[in-house]
């Protein structure tokens, strides 16, 4: 979508109020959040001042996020004390972060965590640690806290003018498309089911234990939407709902993500359905994470200079609350931030980093969050799902954060809109200087993009919206582009080298709670057996 459509769009909405002879209700008043991206881009012209102050640790790391607080989640539980976590933003999660209101909790990015299969063994332990999974964290089918289990209705799909359950597209759909739908899925049971010789599932979760088999590696180089067509597939259902799926996870459409990882969307869990949720979405996670590390975590800490030596690396930061730079000296280091920061803030980056770097596509996301004086209506009477899905919407619908309140009497709620753009990219869609890019990112703009789309289900919207909050984030997740899962660009920051280890999910090439977890407690065992430290693994 360009730019020009966009805002066109928008006007339009408005004109078309006009023209029905009756005025729209002002905008709702609201704010707009997001990265600290003023601060952030200060790496591209570093004017920082000289550091004042040197500390000493053994651990270090950079980046508050799911992979960060994972690392320091798994030193802490390990016994080890002496690390610092740094972490730009005023709070950690990254985006697994939460806003509230009189109203709600709500969540900022990410909403719900699948049951996680018995390959993402850290994520259960942290589950089981949390009280969420009782019992055995590595049974087959774990017993879940029902407070966290997603309600019925769990999710719905609105169509044509219509809701219906689920997400699959099957009011009015010939039985010819059914047929293929049946297909799909047979072959995505298969998958789930099948194993290599060594015993590896084709797709796992953590993405690094999936099978090595070179017939499905071979799937990275070619898109979903080109696997859909070599296929056979013809269903617009079908092609409709893999998009969503690949824009849903990944913030790419179905033509720009790998054939692999739409793949693994589908077939990487035991295929249950079940998520774990809450009126916050995934803060209870990284707050949960968070607690490990009370103490030991830095908000507010840019770190602009990173150079490693023979034993110690020296990392300088910015504490711009103080407008001062500090120097920290750590003996290991865990880089949990995104990886397209690595050239900004090393001092002499390896070649085979940047290599890896180079290509790497962010998508841009942006939430809304609308505050109703009661729940929106459908049109036949239902309750609203968790799930709200919009099938004709270049957004991912909506959920509803007040969902596992069981409240039947009606009341005010939050409602979380999520739009990946996975028509641009960062560079497109963030904001330079007073051009017309700067209006996508003005809180006016989305805020009417979010009413304007749910004003087709629910053309009283916006007499019911108090408040609108928009965040956006402009290098939200990585995107799995074919060829970058497996075409060995990962591989150096798979292994890591002596002195430092990478945990950010931009290691695995996709963004999900799982990978960051993984890789920020894969990065903690591999520091602590460095440093002689005993520890039982939870991987």
């Amino acid at each position: 979508m360009r730019r020009r459509d966009f805002l066109a769009g928008v006007s339009a909405t408005g004109l078309l109020a006009a023209c029905g002879g009756k005025s729209a209700p002002p905008l709702p008043p609201g704010t707009l959040s997001g990265a600290n991206d003023s601060l952030g881009h200060r790496l591209r012209k570093p004017d920082f001042p000289a550091p004042n102050k040197t500390r000493r640790v053994a651990v270090a790391i950079v980046g508050g996020g799911i992979g960060g607080l994972s690392a320091a989640w798994k030193l802490a539980r390990s016994g080890v004390e002496d690390f610092l976590l740094l972490e730009m933003e005023g709070e950690a999660g990254g985006n697994s972060r939460a806003g509230t209101n009189a109203v709600s909790a709500y969540p900022l990015g990410a909403h719900y965590l699948p049951l996680p299969p018995r390959e993402a063994r850290a994520t259960r332990q942290l589950l089981a640690e949390l009280g969420v999974l009782q019992g055995d964290p590595d049974a087959a089918h774990p017993v879940y806290d029902e407070r966290y289990l997603c309600h019925a209705p769990q999710e719905r799909l609105y169509a044509n003018g219509y809701w219906q359950e689920g997400v699959w597209p099957t009011l009015g759909v010939a039985a010819a498309q059914r047929a293929q739908y049946v297909r799909f899925q047979d072959f995505v049971a298969e998958l789930r089911q099948r194993r290599d010789a060594s015993g590896r599932r084709a797709f796992a979760l953590p993405l690094a234990l999936s099978s090595r088999d070179p017939a499905l590696l071979a799937l990275d180089r070619i898109s979903m939407l080109d696997w859909l067509l070599r296929e056979g597939y013809t269903a617009p259902g079908l092609f409709w709902l893999v998009d969503y799926a690949c824009r849903d996870d990944y913030g790419s459409s179905a033509a720009q993500t790998s054939a692999w990882a739409g793949l693994h969307y589908f077939a990487c869990r035991d295929g249950e359905g079940q998520v774990l949720t809450a009126p916050e979405g995934n803060a209870w996670l990284a707050r949960g994470l968070a607690r490990a590390a009370a103490g030991r975590v830095h908000t507010g800490a840019l770190v602009f200079r990173v150079e490693q030596g023979r034993k110690e690396t020296v990392i300088d930061l910015y504490l711009a609350a103080e407008n001062r730079s500090i120097r920290v000296v750590a003996r290991e280091l865990i880089w949990a931030a995104p990886l397209f920061l690595i050239p900004h803030v090393f001092v002499a980056p390896r070649p085979e980093w940047l290599a890896a770097i180079q290509g790497a596509e962010y998508a841009p996301w942006v939430v809304a969050n609308l505050t109703l004086t009661a729940a929106p209506q459908t049109r036949a009477g239902q309750p609203l799902a968790w799930d709200n899905v919009l099938h004709d919407s270049a957004a991912l619908g909506y959920v509803v954060a007040t969902h596992q309140q069981l409240r039947y009497a009606p009341g005010p709620t939050v409602i979380t809109w999520y739009r990946a753009l996975h028509e641009a990219s960062p560079s497109s869609a963030l904001p330079s200087g007073r051009h017309q890019g700067r209006v996508l990112w003005e809180r006016e703009a989305w805020a009417e993009a979010a009413l304007a789309d749910l004003s087709r289900p629910h053309p009283e919207i916006r007499e019911l919206a108090t408040r609108i909050d928009v965040h956006r984030y402009g290098h939200a997740m990585i995107r799995p582009l074919p060829g970058r899962l497996w075409g060995g660009s990962r591989d150096g920051f798979e292994t890591g080298r002596p002195g430092i280890q990478f945990a950010h999910a931009d290691v695995s090439g996709i963004s999900l709670f799982e990978e960051a977890n993984y890789r920020g407690v894969l990065a903690a065992e591999r520091t602590m057996a460095r440093l002689g430290l005993h520890y039982a693994s939870s991987l």
